[in-house]
């Protein structure tokens, strides 16, 4: 539920101004999570054109193991609004009992130049791994120092810089504090060379005690393994966090690439049943070509010998029935039919006045009972066939 707290509040200090909220959240609260004496701060940050800005910083302290010993360093990381993709602004904040220590990595004026800002670059770069980077410097080089009893004190150092573009990385940045005596910011005028001691070497750094500390005082006795051990086991998260993401990426990949392959395999499973069936239709349409070219060869045949006995004899002998009743109807319905012509003829002469009314009803009287005869004895002969009534 903290966390939750936290992150809100963070959310609420980053609302105005910051294009990437989430992610510098996300980052602050991971460093706030293992470095409980960095606080996250809004101030106002004033450059070197006197120009200002509100910018969010992480000002504190963090430990620092030196010669067996563990010391708290005042630091503050000022975050731009355009974090994480510009590298963060970092400087030493000594007390009112401590004096910065130039050297490779800190100017006078407790700006830190470090290879990891100059070649910074997102993801791989982020704000844990630079506070971890900070600690093994320090303890390399420890950035300040004692001030001496006799020293008045001064009050202590007030954070400005050059513009945000003087330490963004480019192909004309160059690494390393600048070389011009005295540098002074925005201000905070530094006072000259002359008036600081001569920088002592490493052996009269003096630990910090812990009424002189900011934040919980640390326990002395933490060691160069335990800091390496820290290290250690923070840069194996990052790798493992970093591995699981590949290995859930390449898993959904190789989840896409299944059922893609299942997919192509449906897919050629159809195409294959496809061709088949189109083989099986093309010897159907071959065979049925074949019975077609036969059919029509046989039925020229028998156009042709039609044609022949045409021309040799009578129609009559054209068709021939398979059985003798068969025969019999035929000779039945054609006589049938011939009378019925015989009568439509004789209307029509009727008609013409060829021939009287008597001599019409004589004969057509005789025809009907003829063709009554013939229709009755046809009817007979097509029941005993099986065939169907025709009247």
């Amino acid at each position: 539920m903290i966390m939750a707290v936290n992150e809100n509040v963070l959310r609420k200090m980053l609302a105005k101004g910051y294009k990437y909220r989430d992610l510098t959240v996300r980052e602050i609260n991971h460093v706030i999570t293992q470095y409980k004496d960095l606080k996250p701060v809004m101030d106002s940050y004033v450059f070197n054109d006197g120009s200002s800005r509100e910018l969010m910083s992480l000002a504190g302290t963090v430990p620092v193991s030196y010669r067996g010993n563990t010391y708290n360093i005042p630091i503050c990381v000022w975050l731009l609004d355009t974090y994480p993709y510009n590298p963060p602004i970092c400087f030493v904040r000594p007390t009112s009992t401590m004096m910065i220590k130039t050297g490779k990595h800190v100017d006078a004026n407790g700006k830190v130049y470090l290879p990891y800002l100059h070649e910074w670059k997102h993801p791989q770069s982020d704000l844990f791994s630079l506070i971890q980077v900070l600690i093994l410097v320090f303890g390399e080089e420890p950035p300040v120092f004692s001030r001496p009893t006799t020293q008045t004190p001064y009050q202590p150092f007030q954070t400005a810089g050059p513009t945000a573009a003087a330490y963004m990385p480019g192909p004309t940045a160059s690494y390393g504090p600048p070389r011009s005596p005295n540098p002074s910011f925005q201000g905070y005028p530094y006072p000259a060379a002359g008036s600081y001691p001569p920088s002592p070497g490493p052996g009269h750094f003096t630990p910090t005690t812990p009424s002189a500390t900011i934040g919980p005082a640390r326990d002395a006795t933490i060691g160069e393994d335990t800091i390496r051990a820290s290290l250690v086991s923070a840069v194996s998260d990052k790798l493992r966090w970093r591995m699981k993401e590949e290995m859930d990426r390449a898993q959904a990949e190789l989840d896409a690439l299944k059922k893609t392959e299942e997919d192509l395999k449906r897919g050629h499973q159809r195409l294959e049943d496809m061709i088949s069936r189109i083989g099986q239709e093309m010897t159907d349409v071959d065979r049925n070509i074949d019975l077609l070219k036969q059919k029509d060869d046989d039925m020229k045949a028998v156009l042709e010998k039609m044609d022949n006995q045409s021309e040799r004899g009578d129609i009559d002998d054209v068709i021939v029935p398979t059985a003798p009743l068969y025969r019999q109807i035929l000779n039945l319905y054609s006589e049938e039919n011939a009378i019925e012509d015989t009568i439509f003829y004789l209307g029509e002469a009727l008609r013409r006045g060829v021939i009287d009314l008597e001599v019409f009803l004589k004969h057509v009287r005789i025809l009907s009972r003829k063709q009554f005869q013939l229709r009755a004895l046809m009817q007979k002969a097509r029941k005993t066939a099986g065939l169907s009534e025709l009247y």
